[in-house]
């Protein structure tokens, strides 16, 4: 299985660096993994609507060229469904019972995700009615992925 994680942004701070990278070395045992950040833009203090939109547009129009037809698009959002672990790796299993060889993960910048991003994808998923720094979000997606992999293959880990 290929997964691929789209992020706006890049990871500024040392200790969610070394976190993904623990993730990453962890997860090459089970799938090909591929992170992918694009360029996020600058939020002036009190941007106006139509500026936020623009902004969520010159993202999404960069997500876009990443994007994999034949790959089910997860995208992260505030409103998404909220699996449990249990459920979430039970749905990675299945896609790949089905077929399906590659999933895309994608995460928003500062101001989420433009709708045209959230209508190519599949499923909107969340982990929480919290909200989290997208860069954290990455590692917390991560450690997910490896969660499921490990409950797929009947490993220890998952509690």
């Amino acid at each position: 299985m290929k997964i691929t994680v789209i992020c706006v942004g890049k990871i500024k701070e040392d200790f969610y660096r070394k976190a993904v990278s623990e993730y990453v070395k962890r997860l090459g045992r089970y799938c090909s993994l591929e992170i992918i950040e694009v360029q996020d833009e600058k939020t002036p203090d009190n941007a106006s609507f139509a500026q936020e939109e623009q902004i969520l547009i010159k993202e999404a129009d960069r997500i876009l060229k990443y994007i994999r037809e034949d790959a089910y698009i997860f995208t992260l959002e505030i409103q998404g469904k909220q699996p449990d672990s249990m459920s979430f790796s039970s749905q990675i299993n299945q896609l790949a019972i089905g077929g399906k060889s590659h999933i895309q993960f994608i995460i928003g910048g500062s101001l989420g995700l433009h709708k045209s991003i959230s209508q190519i994808s599949h499923q909107a998923v969340s982990f929480s009615n919290m909200t989290f720094p997208h860069q954290l979000m990455r590692v917390i997606l991560l450690e997910q992925i490896y969660r499921s992999y490990r409950i797929i293959r009947g490993e220890p880990y998952h509690k």
